[in-house]
């Protein structure tokens, strides 16, 4: 569990050093931008941290469903909770990342560039996040099953 937890525990401070560092120098710097490009660019610029914060959301669920694994209670009702949460973190980021997509191949792309790798890589994470996103899914049904039958033979013994 260790090995896990490092990784987590690096995984959640990139997280906020990509927030804080990293994503406002990724966006485009305009020349002369309008009202509406650079509303669109704030836009991003929060879509793109909000996003970021699901990311970390997920990381504390994990981490607390690692806790519960290892004192032996995760196939239990208290560990749903942290799955929905899990869901719901992955749901909200995977919507900013389509707002993300969307504004930036509208409003950024064929204004500054015809460069098609920021869209192009965006659309794959879209992909990658609704897989993701979509096992989640499983996972939970597979939890909520494993939960049942649990409790079914404690009830027996």
């Amino acid at each position: 569990m260790l090995p896990i937890r490092f990784l987590l525990a690096l995984v959640f401070a990139a997280l906020v050093a990509a927030q804080v560092w990293a994503v406002p120098g990724m966006l485009p710097e305009l020349a002369d931008p309008s009202l509406e490009q650079s509303l669109v660019r704030e836009a991003m610029l929060w879509a793109a941290v909000l996003g970021l914060a699901c990311v970390q959301v997920v990381v504390v669920c994990t981490w607390k469903l690692l806790t519960m694994v290892r004192t032996d209670c995760i196939f239990s009702a208290s560990s749903l909770p942290w799955v929905n949460a899990i869901l719901a973190a992955l749901a909200v980021g995977w919507l900013m990342l389509l707002g993300t997509f969307v504004s930036s191949y509208y409003f950024i792309v064929d204004e500054v560039s015809d460069d098609p790798g920021p869209p192009v890589l965006l659309l794959v994470l879209l992909l990658i996040g609704a897989v993701v996103g979509l096992l989640m899914v499983v996972m939970r049904a597979l939890l909520q099953q494993a939960t049942s039958l649990r409790t079914d033979m404690e009830a027996v013994i």
